[in-house]
């Protein structure tokens, strides 16, 4: 394990560069310290027992990771989630220049021919990370998401930017009652998120984690799509997921550009998978997975498919000449009893402005070039 630490008040990070994974942030709120991320129980567990042909994303499953491809690896040979996720990243350097930090790595195998490089900046005052993959050159068809994860130990609330509708694959993620158990419907569809179908006949409100207990479960969530994304550029407002965690009493900030990242992966870890190294133990996480990818793996990310048909890429095109560029925002902010939920942001000049349901606001210092840029 190589371990990278860069510090800018009010945000420490330390990236396990082995795998690419944010192994620990630390984003301080006056005098709290909010750890907005989650990190697998086994990670730090030397007597942890992994079965035979367990990827090394799982065994440092930790806070954040770049995936290229997006789950199954069915096109080129490596792990599930791609080398991103599963291999060392190389240190290129760490930059101060006035208010800002920069430290960069650049991962030590291609994908797809590509070379791939990683970019975090720290802004002084500003409670966000803000990341960049590059990906430069290669051939053929490439599907990617970003893979934050965050921890609820006693739930909370859910918002997102507007929403097409959710949607499961044609399988749960654990089929098997012997391994572990899923409580949605698969497949199914809503345009509603606090009515989506589970698979006794009820409905489970997406807006609140977690639906039900000791379960396994993944959806879609598909970008609202507007005049902005017919111009193919960066005009609109971010796509976003706000959490707001009842014990930490916190909310968890993720932001994406939509017309780069057009669906948002739910993954609803709590509980519901019995055998080694989950083993029941690993409750209360949410993947927040931005994404441009079809659930399903490489292989159908870079065909026709159910998302694809109606619009929505789940693919980029690789070239010799080609340059990628996937941005990404997480932050946090304290909570306070009388906020509510987050209902909705925007941004305004040089802050992101919360709006909670009690009618209060909060304004964050935030630098919103990064994404349009």
């Amino acid at each position: 394990m190589t371990l990278n630490t860069i510090d800018l008040d009010p945000v420490t990070l330390t990236l396990d560069a082995s795998v690419g994974h944010i192994a620990g942030l630390g984003i301080r709120d006056g005098e709290r310290i909010l750890s907005p991320l989650h990190r697998a129980p086994w990670v730090d567990d030397p007597r942890a027992e992994f079965p035979t042909g367990t990827a090394p994303n799982v065994k440092r499953l930790a806070g954040d990771f770049f995936c290229a491809p997006f789950g199954r690896n069915d096109i080129e040979a490596a792990p599930s989630h791609g080398w991103p996720a599963n291999s060392g990243w190389d240190h290129l350097e760490t930059v101060r220049q006035g208010d800002r930090l920069t430290i960069a790595f650049r991962l030590a195998r291609p994908v797809m021919g590509a070379t791939v490089e990683k970019r975090i900046l720290l802004i002084a005052g500003h409670p966000f990370i803000y990341q960049e993959h590059v990906l430069a050159g290669g051939a053929g068809k490439l599907s990617v998401a970003h893979h934050v994860m965050v921890h609820m130990a006693e739930g909370g609330d859910l918002a997102f930017s507007p929403k097409e509708g959710a949607r499961t694959p044609p399988e749960a993620l654990e089929t098997d009652p012997a391994r572990g158990r899923s409580i949605l419907a698969y497949p199914a569809q809503s345009a509603d998120l606090t009515a989506f179908p589970q698979a006794d006949g009820g409905f489970a409100d997406l807006t609140r984690y977690p639906p039900g207990k000791n379960h396994e479960d993944f959806l879609t969530l598909v970008e609202k799509r507007g005049p902005e994304d017919a111009r193919g550029d960066a005009a609109g407002p971010p796509g976003w997921t706000a959490v707001s965690r009842t014990a930490e009493q916190d909310h968890v900030i993720v932001l994406k550009r939509p017309e780069v990242l057009p669906v948002t992966l739910l993954w609803m870890s709590n509980g519901g998978r019995d055998y080694a190294p989950w083993s029941g133990r690993h409750t209360g996480v949410l993947g927040i997975e931005d994404a441009r990818a079809s659930p399903l793996g490489h292989a159908d990310s870079c065909g026709e498919n159910e998302f694809t048909r109606s619009g929505v890429p789940t693919a980029f095109a690789l070239g010799a000449d080609q340059t990628i560029t996937v941005r990404q925002v997480v932050g946090a902010c304290a909570g306070r009893a009388e906020d509510g939920k987050v209902t909705g942001l925007n941004v305004e000049g040089a802050f992101l402005v919360l709006r909670f349901a009690s009618g209060r606001t909060r304004a964050l210092s935030y630098e919103p070039s990064f994404l349009a840029g």
